[in-house]
C-alpha cells in the first residue's frame, strides 16, 4: 500500500461516519483542498489534521506569510459607534470592530473560510448534530484576572439567546439556541443542546456572529469603563464619539501582539475617513462603500483589499400585497434587470452576479448549475400581460441611503419602466428606514417594494431563515411558503456535503420561481490600508489587528 494510502487509512480509523464522508469527497474529486478544509473544520477537525490528509493526496500546503515586526502603532479610522457599546445589542461596525481587539470568540473563520479554533480547542457534534460539545482552552485569564471557564460561555449565550432580553443575537439564535441551552459539562466543557439540528453551528459561535464574543459571567453592562475580555489588546482609554486607545496584553494566553498600541479614531461619514487615510493621519480603514472606491483605488499610497463576500442588496416585493401577490409581476421584475450593468458599472466589477438566493458564489454548496437568470424583457412583458397588467403600475420603492444602494434604486427605477412598471423612489436615512426593526413599525418591513443592505456571513443560514421563512423577524418580503421552509430545515440539519448541496440547490430552484426577492450581485467587501501596512487578514468579518505591522 503506497504511504499515502496507510496516511489517509490510519486516519480514517480515528474518525466518525461523517468526518470519513467528508474525505470520501475529497479522494472522488467532488471537492478541492479549499472546501475539504472548510467543511472538515466545521466539524471540529484540526486545520493541521486537515492539511495533512489533503496533502497526502497531493494537494499542496499554501505558503505561509511572513511576519511583521513588532512594535509601534496602529492607527485606525472607523465610524462613531451608534451609541453605548455593548457586545449584546451593538450592531454596527463602528462598535464591533473596537471589540473585536479586545474580546475573543470561541472560533474564527479564515479567508478561506474554514473556522479556527480560538477560545475552543475543539468542538464535535452528535450523530444528528442537535448537541455540540465544544472543548475550551485552558489558562486563559480575562484582563480582570478572572480564569475563563465554562460557566462565561454559558452565560454569555444565556444573554445572546434570552427572548426577553435586548440581544441583537437573537436574529441567529431564534429557532436555534435557546437560553438554557448552553449546558457546563465541567470547567472546561460545554454543550450546546439545540433547538433543532444544525450541520453547520459551530459558524453561529464564531465572528461571523458578532455579538457572540467571550464576556465573563459577572457581566452586568457598562462594556466602555474597561472594553472586557480574553483578548491581544487592552483598554487603555475610550472617549465617545471621539476615539479609543488600546495597548498590547502582556498576559495574553496565545502569541502576543505586534503592535504596541491601537489607536481607533471616529469619523461621522465616509469622507473624512477617506481624507484621514490620504493624509496618513490613520493607516487603515474599515470597509468603504463601492461608490467611493474610485477614490483610493488610484492612490499610489494605499493598497485596497479586495474580499470576496457574501454581502448584498436583498430587493423584497410583498407577496401578501397587489400586485406583488402574482409571482408572475415578480418574475418580471427581476427579467427586466440588467445584472452585468450592476456588476460592471455600479459595482465597477467589483462584485458577483446574483441569481435570486442567498447562495453567492463564494458559498461552496451553490449550485452553479442552475441557469443564470438574465434580462429578458420579451418575457417579462409577457408575464406582465398574463397578470392583467399590460400597461403596467405604480408602486413607491422605499429604501435606505447607503453605500450603492440609492444608485441601484435609480437603476431599477429605470429598468422596471421598460416594463411599464412606474416606480418612484423613497430613499431616507438609515434609522428611519429600519425604526424599530418589527413589523408595524418600520418601513424597512413594511414597506411594499424595498432594497436593503445584508453584511457578509460565511454561511448562507441567516440569510435562509430570517428573511425567508414564513416566521422569519426580517421577512420583509412577507413570503410564507412551507415548502420552502421545509428545504431550509433539510439545509440547516445536513452534516454531510451531499445532503447540503442537493437542499441548496432545491432552495435556489424555488426561490428562482417565486422570486419574493431579487438578489442581483454580491459586491466585495474593500478595505483600504496604507502601502506602510501589511498583515491584515483578507477576512470579511471586520478588522482584526494584532498582527498587523506598519513600517515607519
Amino acid at each position: 500500500m503506497p504511504k499515502h494510502f496507510r496516511t489517509i487509512d490510519a486516519a480514517r480509523k480515528t474518525l466518525g461516519a461523517i468526518e470519513n464522508s467528508a474525505i470520501d469527497e475529497l479522494l472522488a474529486g467532488r471537492i478541492g483542498r479549499r472546501e475539504f478544509l472548510r467543511h472538515g473544520s466545521v466539524l471540529g477537525l484540526s486545520l493541521p489534521f486537515l492539511g495533512g490528509i489533503a496533502s497526502a493526496v497531493g494537494l499542496g500546503v499554501p505558503q505561509a506569510r511572513a511576519e511583521g515586526k513588532p512594535g509601534g502603532t496602529v492607527r485606525a479610522g472607523v465610524a462613531v459607534p451608534g451609541g453605548a457599546i455593548d457586545p449584546v445589542t451593538f450592531y454596527d461596525s463602528g462598535s464591533y470592530q473596537l471589540a473585536f481587539q479586545t474580546a475573543e470568540f470561541l472560533c474564527v473563520t479564515q479567508p478561506d473560510l474554514t473556522l479556527k479554533p480560538v477560545l475552543a480547542e475543539s468542538w464535535s457534534p452528535n450523530a444528528d448534530g442537535s448537541v455540540w460539545t465544544f472543548k475550551l482552552r485552558k489558562g486563559v485569564k480575562f484582563h480582570n484576572g478572572e480564569d475563563f471557564k465554562a460557566d462565561d460561555v454559558v452565560a454569555t449565550f444565556d444573554r445572546l439567546a434570552d427572548p426577553n432580553g435586548p440581544s441583537n443575537a437573537l436574529s441567529v439564535f431564534k429557532g436555534l439556541l435557546s437560553k438554557g441551552g448552553t449546558r457546563k459539562v465541567d470547567d472546561h466543557t460545554v454543550e450546546f443542546h439545540l433547538d433543532a439540528p444544525n450541520g453547520s453551528f459551530p459558524y453561529s459561535v464564531s465572528i461571523d456572529n458578532y455579538n457572540a464574543v467571550i464576556l465573563p459571567a459577572s457581566y452586568k453592562g457598562d462594556y466602555e469603563k474597561t472594553f472586557e475580555g480574553t483578548g491581544p489588546f487592552r483598554l487603555e482609554s475610550y472617549t465617545p464619539k471621539v476615539g479609543a486607545n488600546f495597548v498590547r496584553n502582556p498576559d495574553y494566553w496565545g502569541e502576543k501582539a505586534l503592535p504596541d498600541r491601537l489607536e481607533f479614531k471616529f469619523y461621522a461619514d465616509v469622507q473624512p475617513r477617506i481624507l484621514a487615510l490620504q493624509a496618513g493621519e490613520v493607516d487603515v480603514l474599515d470597509a468603504i462603500p463601492l461608490d467611493v472606491s474610485q477614490v483610493v483605488l488610484g492612490n499610489p499610497d494605499i493598497t485596497v483589499l479586495r474580499v470576496a463576500s457574501t454581502a448584498h442588496r436583498q430587493l423584497h416585493m410583498r407577496c401578501d400585497m397587489a400586485p406583488f401577490t402574482d409571482k408572475r409581476v415578480r418574475q418580471a421584475l427581476a427579467l427586466c434587470i440588467d445584472r452585468s450593468q450592476l456588476v460592471d458599472g455600479l459595482c465597477r466589477g467589483m462584485a458577483a452576479t446574483g441569481n435570486d438566493s442567498p447562495f453567492a458564489p463564494a458559498f461552496p454548496v451553490t449550485d452553479k448549475s442552475v441557469p443564470q437568470r438574465t434580462k429578458d424583457l420579451t418575457k417579462a412583458k409577457q408575464l406582465m400581460e398574463a397578470a392583467g397588467l399590460a400597461n403596467g403600475f405604480d408602486m413607491t420603492l422605499t429604501t435606505l441611503r447607503y453605500s450603492d444602494i440609492p444608485g441601484y434604486a435609480q437603476l431599477f427605477q429605470n429598468f422596471a419602466k421598460e416594463i411599464g412598471a412606474r416606480i418612484s423612489l423613497n430613499i431616507e436615512d438609515q434609522d428611519k428606514y429600519y425604526g424599530k426593526a418589527v413589523f408595524g413599525q418600520s418601513d424597512w418591513l413594511d414597506s411594499p417594494l424595498g432594497i436593503t443592505d445584508y453584511a457578509h456571513r460565511s454561511v448562507p443560514n441567516v440569510f435562509l431563515k430570517s428573511p425567508l421563512v414564513s416566521d422569519g423577524p426580517w421577512n420583509a418580503a412577507h413570503f410564507k411558503n412551507a415548502t420552502y421552509d421545509g428545504m431550509v430545515n433539510s439545509y440547516l440539519k445536513a452534516l454531510d456535503l451531499d445532503s447540503q448541496r442537493k437542499a441548496a440547490s432545491d432552495i435556489q430552484k424555488l426561490l428562482l420561481d417565486e422570486t419574493p426577492v431579487i438578489f442581483s450581485y454580491f459586491p466585495d467587501l474593500l478595505v483600504p490600508v496604507r502601502k506602510t501596512v501589511s498583515g491584515l487578514p483578507p477576512i470579511a468579518a471586520g478588522l482584526l489587528l494584532d498582527r498587523v505591522s506598519v513600517m515607519s
